[in-house]
């Protein structure tokens, strides 16, 4: 594949109408299923001048990753230099256009490099904030951050990858530009009433019973055969 950038107006009317309609055929099909022919038909051109521009369907993925993922990934990186706030971070995943974060959701499934990175690089962050805020609670470094840390990176990549259920059970596209808000808002009521349910007493008796460092209770040792 040729490292040469094109010029502006080859990228308008060749290369970027073929990384769009591949951004939008590799969602909806993954990469396996997706064909150079069926991205080609999509784009309304021919397989030939895809292969000029990519080289190969691989080299058509590569370029769909730099596009949809890369400049999320630039953005979590330089949230490690700056004092960028993780949740802010994570909310701009759902405004990033709509083809590229389902192509992203579909990444996440299937798996890529880039988006191996963009998760690490947004739990780092998101480690980060967390050990900046509540540092009693979440020590730098400590494996009970990197978990928590972890763990709120998925959840909230996870309503991309759910997309589909959750646009069953809200009646609506939530990856639809008009409808992405209705995610945050969601998320922060969550937040907010469970924040009130763990200092109630039920919630309380619910988080005293779980081990502060993360490791399973130690089982009580097997009870011995007895004949009597």
């Amino acid at each position: 594949m040729s490292s040469t950038p094109p010029n502006p107006h080859e990228d308008l009317t060749g290369r970027a109408r073929i990384r769009d309609a591949a951004l939008e055929v590799f969602a909806q099909r993954g990469v396996r299923g997706a064909t150079v022919q069926a991205i080609a038909a999509a784009a309304g051109v021919s397989t030939g001048l895809i292969r000029h521009h990519f080289g190969s369907k691989e080299g058509l993925r590569e370029a769909c990753d730099a596009y949809a993922i890369g400049a999320l990934l630039e953005q979590a990186r330089r949230g490690m230099e700056e004092d960028a706030a993780a949740p802010g971070f994570a909310a701009s995943m759902y405004q990033a256009g709509g083809a590229s974060v389902r192509y992203l959701a579909r990444a996440l499934v299937e798996g890529s490099r880039s988006a191996s990175d963009l998760f690490d690089a947004g739990a780092d962050l998101t480690e980060r904030f967390l050990a900046e805020r509540w540092p009693d609670r979440y020590p730098a470094g400590a494996r009970s951050t990197r978990d928590a840390a972890a763990v709120m990176s998925a959840m909230h990549l996870g309503t991309l990858v759910l997309h589909t259920h959750m646009s069953r059970r809200m009646g609506a596209d939530p990856l639809a530009p008009e409808h992405v808000p209705r995610i945050g808002t969601a998320m922060v009521g969550i937040y907010t009433s469970m924040a009130d349910f763990l200092t109630g007493e039920q919630g309380g008796r619910l988080a005293e019973s779980l081990p502060a460092d993360g490791t399973a209770p130690t089982p009580p040792p097997p009870r011995e055969n007895s004949d009597e």
